[in-house]
């Protein structure tokens, strides 16, 4: 029988936290749970081996056309039979049924029609075969047909110019007559063509149905939605998402720029690019320093004197939030370049600051196999890490240029004059930033983000650390970018010590295991921030000192990524009087996990595995081991990642299947591991020391994000009852009383 554990009231039964779902066990939840084991993973079926391995001799050993005879004239022949009409009439109904029947199924077939189970294992090989061969056989006849046609539309096409007449004269002409560029223009065009109708055959061929573009973004899993409760009417709450900040969801309901807009688009991109070299390389009196000399500030005034054109004047309600930093960081221009003109690499590098981002037209894609002149349309979602911070929606025009000198600029501003929106509460000014190659692989960045914006939406709580315009400033962006790149250039270290106990040496284990930590992050921001793809939904106060937990459900269906259910995910946001660095270390050490974690159930937590990240040792991913004090219950993995810079910190882990994580360490394919993150955010409270400057991590205090995303059942069509709700709230209420008892305790 599973141990009790009792937590301010708060009875919790202790857990067998071998698989993603922690919810199984827990007191009051009334649920069913289903529980991975090693039956359930896909294998590959002994007939199946036994097919691609040994068809070349064992077809020829039982009977299936009675007709084949062996050469040799030294080995006595074998006697082969042929099937009834009636035997192929039987298997031929069952292979419509089912073409790769297993043992069990094969010996009851062989019983009902007097066959020995080999013999129909070989017959269904063989039909297999068949079926396969006559599949190939129709699509070379349909190939061949097609050919015939463009050879026929070539030939047409050749007279056509042959007895072309000049427009002008009207007289003969030939193709050597056409210009250049034209016949460039021609070539290329009809390339896209080619290229484009063979990804549409792909698609179509493994995707079953003509391929149709969609503006709209997707998601690999059924999207969040409020909770349905099975108690009628026993529960309400106020509405996150979108009533709670208004508005509705401004990414999905943009298209493309009609061709009207697209000569204003260019035009507003190649102002917003000479705006953005001016804001990037222009002092005082554009840029005041403040009094310690630690930020500097944009004179509105002088900023409206020195860029008069632009996307017009500030609306009404709205501030000004304008910020400029630098930094070297160890990558190179053309990686960096790359990372920005791509909106999943973008989205995936600055996961903690892009919850969803999509490019609607490319206008340009560049010159000279570059992005230089690339032209993009784009929208973004850009986000804090709490449900009380509102996301901010762009839509915008991204254009990349290479200057004279070799610098790289990239520059992003708002269309949103050519869509007007009431819901729209976001204005990107020209912001981006200037690229220069440094020696050994480094660059030199300097990123201005100059955005206009109604932040009313913001939770008293947050408002220091975004009207400060550090929550969504350019010191945030250029952090984030340089610990990204100490990041990649950790995954493609060579040089790794082997005297180290837990340090993965092999590289490939080491790709896989940061590419698995990398998709457990993005999970866990994408479900922790007020998206308007999310519908939070608030619980009553507690009592307890978290009383403001947010939860919503997902539906988690043909996702590999996750186990197939209800999703709960819980989250509640709070402030404590201790640094952000001191919070960071607290959370991320295994050796003081036991004083909050209370799934973890007292157990002694070790760490396996372990990566290093950049030159700040919090940087890491680790494996953890959870032994368990109780000797009847199975030890626990746990991946973890936790990263800080000097805007903010994270601490996310998951349990993880040790089977998977076997696989995962010897370089297999991570992207089949289910994960359900759940973890900490740690941003500084936003409040300032001489009266100028934000407190940075070492200093001040701490705004704390908790959130827990839980497995309540297997069963995606189950409704979620309220006894899971409370459980969930008290276990995430729980968790805050003590980390704020330990916290509290070393501050004092």
């Amino acid at each position: 029988m599973p141990s009790m554990i009792e937590t301010n009231g708060t009875v919790f039964e202790s857990l067998s936290l071998t698989q993603p779902n922690m919810m199984e066990g827990l007191h009051h939840l009334d649920m069913t749970t289903q529980n991975t084991s090693e039956s359930d993973i896909p294998i590959i079926r002994n007939d199946e081996f036994d097919s691609g391995t040994k068809s070349g001799s064992e077809n020829h050993d039982g009977g299936a056309s009675g007709e084949d005879q062996d050469p040799r004239p030294n080995k006595k022949k074998k006697r082969y039979h042929r099937h009834t009409q009636h035997q192929i009439q039987e298997m031929e109904a069952f292979f419509k049924e089912c073409p790769h029947p297993d043992d069990k199924q094969r010996k009851e077939l062989s019983k009902e029609l007097g066959l020995e189970p080999l013999q129909v294992k070989f017959w269904f090989q063989n039909k297999r075969t068949q079926m396969k061969t006559q599949h190939e056989r129709h699509e070379n006849t349909q190939l061949r047909t097609e050919n015939d046609k463009l050879r026929a539309d070539n030939m047409r096409y050749r007279e056509a110019l042959a007895n072309a007449s000049c427009p002008n004269c009207g007289g003969p002409t030939a193709i050597g007559e056409m210009s250049f560029d034209e016949h460039q223009l021609r070539l290329e065009n009809a390339r896209l063509r080619e290229e484009i109708d063979r990804i549409s055959a792909i698609a179509a061929k493994y995707v079953g149905k003509p391929v149709v573009n969609y503006p709209l973004l997707s998601s690999p899993s059924v999207p969040p939605r409020p909770l349905e409760l099975g108690v009628n009417g026993a529960f309400s709450g106020q509405q996150g998402g979108i009533d709670m900040y208004g508005g509705g969801d401004l990414l999905r309901s943009i298209s493309g720029p009609t061709e009207a807009d697209k000569p204003i688009i260019i035009e507003l991109a190649v102002a917003a690019m000479e705006e953005l070299i001016g804001m990037a390389q222009l002092g005082e009196p554009l840029w005041l320093t403040t009094l310690d000399g630690s930020t500097t500030m944009l004179n509105e005034d002088e900023y409206v004197r020195s860029f008069p054109r632009g996307i017009g004047p500030k609306p009404n309600g709205f501030k000004c939030e304008a910020s400029r930093e630098t930094a070297v960081v160890i990558m190179n221009h053309v990686n960096l370049v790359e990372i920005l003109m791509d909106a999943n690499q973008w989205s995936t590098v600055f996961s903690g600051i892009v919850s969803r981002a999509m490019t609607l037209e490319v206008l340009s894609t560049g010159v000279a196999g570059n992005y230089n002149g690339a032209l993009q349309v784009m929208t973004a979602e850009l986000q804090v890490p709490t449900p009380l911070v509102p996301t901010r929606e762009s839509y915008f025009v991204r254009y990349c240029k290479q200057h004279p000198d070799g610098t790289w600029a990239i520059v992003d501003v708002s269309l949103d004059n050519l869509r007007p929106s009431p819901s729209s509460k976001c204005r990107r000014r020209p912001s981006g930033c200037l690229i220069q190659e440094l020696p050994n692989g480094y660059s030199k960045v300097i990123w201005v983000e100059h955005v206009e914006v109604d932040d009313r939406g913001v939770h008293n709580l947050y408002k220091q650390l975004v009207s400060s315009g550090h929550a969504f400033g350019a010191k945030r962006w250029i952090a984030t970018l340089d610990r990204q790149c100490q990041r990649l250039a950790s995954s493609m270290a060579t040089n790794m010590p082997t005297v180290d106990v837990g340090v993965i040496t092999n590289q490939e284990g080491r790709k896989s295991m940061l590419k698995l930590a990398e998709r457990m992050v993005i999970s866990f921001c994408a479900g922790v921030s007020a998206s308007t793809a999310h519908t939070w939904t608030t619980l009553s106060g507690s009592g307890t000192g978290a009383d403001d937990v947010r939860v919503m459900t997902r539906k988690s269906v043909d996702d590999p990524g996750r186990p197939p259910g209800i999703v709960l995910s819980a989250a509640t946001s709070f402030w404590l009087p201790v640094s952000p660095k001191s919070v960071f270390e607290f959370l991320r050490d295994e050796n003081s996990r036991s004083e909050w974690d209370i799934l973890s159930n007292g157990g002694v937590v070790q760490e396996m595995a372990h990566i290093a990240n950049g030159r700040d040792t919090g940087n890491s991913v680790s494996l953890l081991r959870v032994n368990s004090a109780n000797s009847s219950q199975s030890n626990m993995l746990i991946l973890q990642e936790s990263c800080t810079d000097s805007t903010g910190s994270f601490v996310i882990y998951a349990p993880v299947d040790i089977a998977a994580m076997n696989v995962v360490l010897n370089g297999g394919h991570p992207d089949y591991v289910a994960l359900l993150p759940s973890g900490f955010a740690i941003l500084p409270d936003g409040t300032t020391t001489h009266g100028s400057s934000i407190v940075e991590n070492d200093h001040g205090g701490s705004l704390l994000t908790v959130a827990f995303q839980i497995l309540v059942d297997s069963v995606p069509t189950a409704k979620l009852s309220l006894g899971s709700v409370a459980t969930v709230n008290n276990l995430i209420a729980c968790t805050v009383e003590r980390i704020k008892a330990s916290l509290t305790g070393e501050a004092a």
